[in-house]
């Protein structure tokens, strides 16, 4: 999912078919991943929003309603799949103060060119007590290999800047967010905290 200015918009625009069929193809992978998103989440309200939504294929069986996405091309994606997106980056969340309930972004802190103003952003849109939700492929784990290294998803994560969970723990601490869950098996990291 893209969902900043780090990695070349044109990336997602012109690849965003091959992007939408990894998931077609690696059903087990997508499975486990969503299922372990969906653990960590609060329940779901109305204006929960995805932050990098992608082609909505996390917001969707979540029943996130509302979606951030640069890409056109997956934005397009994701208003099929019944998202109500937004044209816009991670640093610029058009929504007004203490508004949204819950935010989830999943592989998209990979591709933030300024991860910390996309987390006081979320810390600005955020209720408060509100929940986000992180996921990420963590660097140096076995996914990253993985994915680094084949078809499909490699050519957006070459592009990628990843981080270890030790990193992003201190990121969400240092913008004000207080941890309360941490699922980092085989390299997928899920951490889920609320707004301090």
């Amino acid at each position: 999912m893209s969902g900043g200015r780090f990695v070349p918009e044109d990336v997602f625009e012109r690849y965003a078919e091959d992007y939408d069929l990894w998931f077609e193809e690696h059903p087990a992978e997508y499975r486990s991943e969503l299922g372990r998103v969906r653990a960590l989440s609060p329940p779901i309200a109305p204006f929960s929003l995805e932050v990098g939504a992608g082609s909505g294929r996390f917001a969707a069986p979540l029943g996130i309603g509302l979606g951030v996405e640069p890409s056109v091309a997956l934005c397009r994606m994701a208003r099929w799949r019944g998202i109500e997106v937004v044209r816009a980056i991670g640093e610029a969340i058009p929504f007004r103060d203490a508004s949204i309930p819950s935010v989830l972004m999943v592989t998209v802190i990979c591709f933030l060119e300024d991860p910390s103003r996309v987390l006081a952003e979320l810390q600005r849109i955020l209720v408060p007590g509100g929940a986000v939700v992180i996921a990420f492929i963590e660097r140096g784990g076995p996914i990253h290999q993985k994915y680094l290294y084949e078809g499909g998803k490699g050519r957006f994560l070459s592009c990628a800047r990843f981080y270890t969970k030790e990193e992003v723990l201190s990121l969400l601490e240092n913008n004000g967010f207080w941890v309360t869950a941490v699922d980092p098996r085989a390299g997928f990291c899920v951490i889920a905290a609320q707004k301090g």
